[in-house]
């Protein structure tokens, strides 16, 4: 049973999405998963998975150089930062499922948070196009019985504001199977309530990562992958580059030659003819029946620079489509950012790219530190106090060694410190720096500073 229809019939409510965005999902996760429609081995279409390349591509440049911090002074503000000291390491790898599937829930979980694709969670209530309420699903399986169980978690905002959480739990002999269910003291989750209400919630217990976008196939809260404008362009890439690479696969030199010059002269009948020579592997026997012998090589010709030409032209309109600038992904070439000059007039439209996804993440993050704070209050946690988080986001076009001779500059104007350049540059700890630094002046006769 779909998990949808599983929710509809447990809590009585109704999935905000439609049964063609469900399946224009699954179908984008299987190109992302390297396993799209069109590749089919009999007409010798293989992928090369550009979806996932373009993914991992915006979400590495909508990571690069972010930084999250939480101040304050508080404990609740030192608890908030090693909460985001523990997910961050994940931020990366989660903003690229995103950037997959469209929409990705971040939600605490007690341990810390998890990324829940469309697949893990049905979203049912909707305000201002945000996703306020879903039921969420978690699985596990106990060995010792070979049975799976199933955990449907609904949050919810009620009429009156109370926002209220619900569990169900089932049990089968497989993931899917949700046939009989259970009390949730039976199950892993032991220990949880059956139903909790909370009051005094402005925003839901999760964060909503949704990438920038309209959603053209229901119109709903639901975001799109990034590549969904691309997916008539990506099979198109796939068969080109079948077809390249298979013309290039097929291009073995072939040597044609008479079974008459196969046989070897003085030897026995039936011993040393043609049966017997082991041929190499490009060369073919075949009958010859003319009064002359002869010998022909085919060496057959490629088209690989104006298959390229090709398969480059399909890569510039994926990007395109996809929110880079044209010429972003090439084959055989490379595009160099060299000056802020030629970034705002050649690479404009990929810093809006990634300024979009920064202002989604920068959101998500608002709103899981929010979840966070209020399930500190919750659970106490950690005393209630003030924090203030700051989400910083470095330069796309960012040059270490255009960053490393401004330092030096300042080193040199005495404006920075000479031991914080080697921690920053040079890779010294601050002690080491500070010694080498200290070394340095009492050479020179200079007083260590």
């Amino acid at each position: 049973m779909r998990m949808g229809s599983k929710a509809t019939e447990t809590f009585g409510v109704r999935p905000a999405a439609s049964a063609g965005m469900d399946a224009f999902l699954r179908r984008c996760a299987d190109i992302y998963g390297g396993h799209p429609d069109w590749a089919d081995a009999g007409e010798g279409i293989r992928t090369v998975n550009f979806a996932k390349t373009v993914c991992s591509e915006t979400a590495r440049l909508a990571m690069l150089g972010t930084k999250i911090t939480v101040g304050g002074g508080s404990q609740r503000a030192a608890w908030l930062q090693k909460q985001v000291d523990g997910f961050y390491p994940r931020l990366r790898e989660w903003t690229e499922k995103g950037c997959a599937w469209g929409t990705v829930i971040l939600k605490p979980n007690g341990d810390g948070v998890e990324a829940l694709t469309p697949e893990q969670f049905v979203a049912v209530d909707v305000r201002d196009d945000e996703i306020v309420g879903a039921v969420f699903v978690s699985r596990a399986y106990e060995a010792e019985t070979e049975r799976w169980y199933t955990r449907l978690e609904y949050h919810r905002f009620t009429d009156g504001g109370i926002y209220e959480i619900g569990n169900r739990c089932f049990v089968g002999h497989s993931q899917q199977d949700m046939s009989r269910a259970v009390p949730i003291e039976a199950t892993p989750w032991a220990g949880l309530a059956r139903d909790v209400a909370v009051q005094g919630l402005e925003r839901p217990l999760f964060a909503v990562l949704r990438m920038p976008g309209v959603n053209n196939v229901d119109g709903g809260a639901l975001g799109t992958p990034v590549f969904a404008d691309a997916l008539e362009e990506l099979k198109d890439l796939d068969v080109a580059y079948s077809r390249m690479t298979g013309e290039i696969y097929d291009s073995a030199r072939i040597a044609l030659i008479d079974d008459r010059l196969l046989d070897v002269p003085g030897s026995r009948t039936g011993f040393g003819g043609s049966d017997s020579v082991k041929l190499p592997r490009q060369a073919r026997k075949v009958s010859g029946f003319g009064p002359d012998e002869y010998y022909q090589e085919i060496d057959p010709q490629i088209n690989t620079t104006e298959r390229l030409v090709g398969v480059n032209a399909l890569l510039s309109q994926i990007g395109f489509k996809c929110g880079f600038s044209n010429g972003y992904f090439v084959f055989n070439e490379r595009s160099v950012l060299v000056t802020a000059t030629q970034v705002e007039s050649d690479d404009r439209r990929t810093i809006q790219r990634v300024k979009d996804v920064r202002d989604k993440l920068e959101s998500a993050m608002d709103g899981l530190l929010y979840a966070l704070d209020k399930w500190a209050d919750l659970y106490d946690v950690t005393p209630v106090g003030q924090w203030e988080a700051a989400c910083d986001f470095g330069d796309i076009t960012y040059s270490r060694e255009e960053d490393r001779n401004r330092y030096w500059e300042y080193v040199r104007e005495g404006v920075f410190p000479a031991w914080a350049y080697l921690v920053k540059f040079e890779g010294y700890t601050e002690d080491e720096a500070k010694m080498l630094v200290g070394k340095g002046k009492e050479k020179s006769g200079e007083m260590p500073r």
